[in-house]
């Protein structure tokens, strides 16, 4: 049988718009594409360190920024390597010495082998200067527990130590406020 024309365009009409419509992925693709390089172009050279509540960092004029490394936490009451607690005591930390806790000393040389062990090759800079650390440590932790645990990892040939600090501007450090 023969359709009208108004049927026939009425068929067209109805298999036009009863259609499913289609996603256009190039224009969604060139806005992803854009966005990742306005990310990686405007990223910041700020890196932030992991910190804790219990964390109040000493504070400085530091220039350099700290490289991505093994991270050695020192809380009042316990020591951390990696986010790992590898020490701790029930009292506050304070003037600690290796004749009076060995352990510490012992458990930061095991954890510190195991992590080189981990990786044995060195580059150039690690064979000549020793593997690289960030000590954190809380400003309330006496400089002889950080003068030890410094020695525990150049005896485990991490020479390369730096010392994590919250960095202020030169007029407020001068200004004393």
């Amino acid at each position: 049988m023969k359709q009208s024309f108004r049927a026939k365009r009425l068929a067209k009409h109805h298999k036009r718009y009863n259609s499913t419509s289609k996603l256009n992925l190039v224009s969604l693709m060139d806005i992803f594409t854009i966005l990742v390089f306005f990310l990686i172009v405007n990223q910041s050279e700020v890196r932030v360190l992991q910190n804790t509540k219990e964390l109040n960092l000493p504070v400085s004029i530091a220039k350099e920024m700290p490289a991505e490394n093994i991270l050695v936490t020192v809380l009042p009451r316990s020591i951390l390597i990696q986010e790992r607690v590898i020490w701790q005591q029930e009292q506050v930390l304070t003037q600690v010495s290796q004749q009076d806790n060995p352990d510490l000393m012992k458990a930061l040389k095991t954890e510190l082998n195991y992590l080189s062990a981990k990786r044995v090759e060195l580059s150039k800079s690690e064979q000549e200067n020793g593997r690289a650390v960030t000590i954190i440590g809380d400003s309330s932790v006496p400089y002889q527990v950080l003068k030890q645990i410094m020695a525990a990892c150049a005896d485990s040939n991490y020479r390369d130590i730096s010392l994590a600090v919250k960095q202020v501007a030169k007029k407020k450090l001068a200004g004393g406020g």
